[in-house]
């Protein structure tokens, strides 16, 4: 396969391609846990990183090994318990930044808590948004609505001090997303922000290309020690381009220094 895919570049291109034999892979339908073998695809791709013979890993594998391989490979931020896998929508008022979208299914205070700093870093350092809006994901934006994990992570939110002069807004519901007029951060478990996100991918599909801007195609793994991009199962070749395009603008300015340096953590 490696083979046939770098005889299909023009002779000029080749050289500047090299491959890794590995003897396994995680499939789609594998447990995450299988990425802690060393002798996988993703994990080689991991190791390249952490060794500097990459400065980016873009994948179109399995969310879940990927996040596992670039954990155990790279390691996570210092002060950073649950990475975050980031996308940026498309809204009416400019880009959302919608975090997280599939990482980690976990919905505690702390960890939302925790991704509203990150989100608004990122906002910050990616989007070039000032003092960015932060909101939390609820059924309705009155104090109070939502599950326990949400009534519980808005007054904790509420109370710290984001980075980026950074603001809360509160509760926003679902529809708010696609608009960005009341958030330009928006935060979410990575099992609801991961059903959100294919939800908008879907509409958008539908809608005029010109109506609302290009659809989300990667998500940043943000709070692991290098540039993860994870891209959806079913991309095509446009998308696996616009995910390596997201993975060098992350490279190129650096962007998980000024990230950590924002949150005041260590990145590596």
């Amino acid at each position: 396969m490696a083979g046939e895919v770098v005889g299909a570049l023009p002779p000029a291109e080749r050289g500047r391609v090299s491959t890794r034999p590995v003897r396994a892979v995680v499939g789609m339908a594998d447990a995450p846990t299988g990425a802690k073998r060393p002798d996988t695809t993703v994990r080689a791709a991991v190791a390249a990183v952490a060794e500097g013979a990459a400065d980016a890993l873009v994948s179109a594998g399995a969310s879940g090994a990927t996040v596992t391989a670039a954990v155990l490979g790279l390691g996570r931020w210092i002060g950073v318990r649950r990475p975050a896998l980031v996308a940026t929508l498309p809204a009416a008022s400019g880009p959302v930044v919608l975090l997280d979208v599939g990482a980690s299914f976990e919905a505690r205070p702390g960890t939302l808590a925790r991704h509203a700093a990150l989100g608004a870093a990122y906002a910050a350092t990616v989007h070039q948004v000032k003092r960015p809006r932060v909101g939390l994901l609820s059924i309705g934006t009155e104090p109070g609505k939502g599950d326990r994990a949400r009534r519980a992570a808005d007054p904790f939110i509420a109370a710290q001090t984001l980075p980026s002069e950074a603001r809360y807004v509160g509760l926003v519901e679902g529809y708010e997303v696609s608009l960005g007029e009341r958030a330009d951060v928006v935060v979410a478990d990575g099992f609801t922000g991961n059903v959100l996100l294919k939800g908008i991918e879907g509409t958008y599909t539908r809608c005029p290309p010109d109506h609302v801007g290009t659809p989300p195609r990667a998500a940043a793994l943000v709070g692991v020690g290098g540039v993860v991009i994870v891209c959806h199962g079913a991309a095509t070749g446009a998308d696996v381009a616009s995910g390596i395009a997201l993975a060098a603008h992350l490279h190129r300015r650096a962007a998980a220094t000024e990230i950590a340096t924002l949150l005041g953590v260590s990145h590596g």
